[in-house]
């Protein structure tokens, strides 16, 4: 069980937990995930850990058939420039490796964002916090779980 799932289940929050066989030389997990589960690829979405020019890290939850605009969450944050952060920084603050970070359960609380398009779905697809492994959950459970907002990014 992964820390998403425990505090799923902690937190009493109602959820489907979907897997499939994870191909090691896939290196576009969300996009696996919609093609080996038959999602749709507009309610799958990708968890990304970036750094401001501050050194602080920072979380976007976006659909997967989307990248994130860099410009736009820099001035969300309030801060000059957003990257991705490097893989070891990642692992560190969430306990997940890359292509298996969960929005939930993370390791530190990070400040996060939801792309806005999530507000048209009454659920959503994210990783439950191991490649091959995705848990279905309201919209509003993880804004509440994550203490996210809503933005365009």
């Amino acid at each position: 069980m992964t820390p998403a799932i425990a505090l799923l289940k902690k937190q009493k929050i109602s959820f489907e937990l979907l897997s499939y066989e994870h191909d090691t030389s896939n290196s576009h997990y969300g996009q696996e995930a919609v093609e080996k589960l038959n999602l749709k690829s507009e309610q799958v979405y990708k968890t990304i850990v970036l750094e401001t020019s501050e050194n602080e890290l920072i979380v976007a939850i976006t659909p997967v058939s989307q990248q994130v605009n860099l410009k736009k969450l820099a001035k969300l944050c309030r801060t000059k420039k957003v990257a991705m952060a490097a893989a070891q920084k990642v692992q560190a603050s969430t306990g997940y490796i890359l292509g298996g970070v969960s929005p939930l359960g993370q390791k530190k609380r990070l400040q996060t964002f939801i792309h806005h398009s999530a507000l048209q779905f009454t659920h959503i697809y994210v990783s439950a916090g191991k490649r091959g492994l995705e848990v279905m959950l309201k919209t509003a459970d993880l804004t509440l779980l994550t203490n996210a907002s809503f933005e365009d990014f």
